[in-house]
């Protein structure tokens, strides 16, 4: 890396963006935040909307602020102070007609499942001594340690929708990270009555803030302005002035800006292929629709999975349950995730079309759709997963030589690393990355691979 740089452009007022700002900042460093949105937050971001009964708050997705680094929590309990509010989580899966308690529970699985899921799945059970794990892709890890019963029961389907491609196309990458049980014995070891084992599973309790979780980053834009930096709404990033293994400037906006250095969060194909490269790692986009409900709750569930191919949506979700300020007193709200890519026929679906197939999952799950008051809208987010295909790994490595090659840039965060990472790790990434910047030492290759340890990414928590 170069010298300490006087300057720093930071692409993208996210999460990673807008940490890593403070941490420069407050070394002494002048910032300029290009964001392209009109406000700050990215995909933690909160949209606002006045309603026939009062004001609703919807975020772009179920975030919920969960932590290892007692630091970090710190820094996010100074910014919102006693507005941060301890939730617990609730989760259960919907499929068929049936409801499903999320982590496993023997009692529920009893009680719920069909005599034909039990019985293909002891057969399973009895099968698996005599195979060995198999990593070749999401498929082929699923069975090799749950049985195909389970496979194609409950990942199958609702993979292949999530995703939009054949879970045999999906890296095993995405089940080391997501799936909370080691294997079917596992499970079984685990449901026995006289088990005392906790599964490795989420963290059930978790911080967030009374009016939505965009409000962490509200609170960091205007901090990092008080410290002295600069932020530049409506300012997409359309082009780079590079020579040789140095960014001279960023063209956002219509203008032109230039300094030191460049810390971007910037998706890595999007930033290799305005370098002059050429990458094609994609991603998966999701369609929120949001909807008031003249009802006091939709249910006692933080979000509900919806696993069943048919349903549109992939996760059903009720703000409320995070904080009862996000509606108004005596009201609740539904948002359904919808998986969906820019171009496609649900993305570009009209709202009053959506909201009638909407009415029509939120009765198959029981929900009385009158209960809608005939409010509704949509948010979307082109880039909501990285899709990680298989073989991505490869183009990954070369999308990040590739930018490797300019000692005055850096990348961080979930689009500009790709990896399916959460907030508070986003946010030490944006810190990394500003240490590095601050420091003069090259180790960006920690920054890529940070918290890409084999386990479930959200069990450890001091929140």
């Amino acid at each position: 890396m170069l010298k300490r740089p006087d300057h720093v452009l930071v692409l993208g007022a996210g999460p990673a963006g807008l940490t890593a700002a403070l941490r420069l900042l407050e070394a002494g460093i002048q910032v300029t935040v290009l964001e392209k949105a009109a406000k700050e937050g990215g995909q933690s971001g909160t949209t606002t909307f006045e309603g026939r009964y009062g004001t609703y708050r919807f975020d772009y997705g179920g975030h919920r602020f969960i932590t290892h680094n007692a630091e970090l929590l710190q820094l996010v309990e100074d910014l919102v102070g006693d507005e941060l509010l301890t939730s617990q989580r609730k989760s259960v899966i919907r499929f068929q007609g049936r409801t499903y308690d999320y982590p496993l529970a023997m009692g529920n699985i009893l009680k719920t499942a069909p005599a034909s899921l039990l019985a293909g799945a002891l057969k399973d059970l009895a099968a698996l001594p005599f195979s060995k794990p198999n990593d070749d892709n999401f498929a082929t890890w699923i069975t090799s340690r749950f049985g195909k019963t389970l496979y194609k029961n409950f990942f199958e389907g609702y993979t292949a929708k999530l995703w939009g491609i054949d879970p045999t196309e999906l890296s095993a990458d995405w089940a080391g990270q997501r799936i909370s049980l080691l294997d079917l014995k596992d499970v079984a070891k685990r449901l026995l009555p006289v088990g005392r084992d906790t599964p490795r599973t989420y963290a059930r309790s978790y911080r967030y803030p009374k009016y939505g979780f965009g409000i962490i980053f509200e609170r960091m834009a205007q901090k990092v302005e008080e410290l002295g930096g600069k932020i530049i709404y409506d300012a997409p990033v359309d082009g780079f002035d590079y020579e040789g293994g140095f960014i001279k400037a960023v063209k956002a906006g219509g203008n032109s800006y230039s300094a030191d250095a460049v810390l971007s969060t910037l998706s890595l194909p999007y930033m290799v292929n305005l370098t002059g490269g050429e990458c094609d790692l994609s991603f998966r986009g999701l369609r929120f629709f949001n909807m008031p409900l003249e009802m006091d709750n939709l249910s006692d569930c933080t979000w509900q999975y919806l696993s069943d191919p048919d349903i549109i949506a992939t996760r059903l979700q009720e703000p409320k349950r995070r904080s009862p300020f996000m509606v108004p007193e005596g009201h609740t709200s539904a948002m359904l995730e919808i998986p969906c890519d820019p171009g496609s026929p649900l993305w570009d679906m009209d709202n009053e079309q959506m909201f009638a197939k909407v009415c029509e999952v939120l009765n198959k799950l029981g929900v009385d759709s009158a209960a809608a008051t005939g409010e509704y809208f949509s948010t979307y987010q082109s880039q909501a997963y990285p899709l990680m295909s298989v073989g991505y790994e490869a183009k990954r490595a070369r999308a990040i030589a590739h930018l490797n090659q300019f000692d005055n840039l850096i990348q961080c965060g979930r689009q500009g690393t790709f990896r399916y990472i959460f907030t508070d790790t986003s946010m030490e990434m944006g810190q990394m990355a500003a240490n590095v910047l601050i420091d003069g030492e090259n180790n960006r290759t920690t920054i890529y691979e940070h918290r890409s340890e084999r386990t479930v990414i959200e069990t450890e928590s001091v929140a």
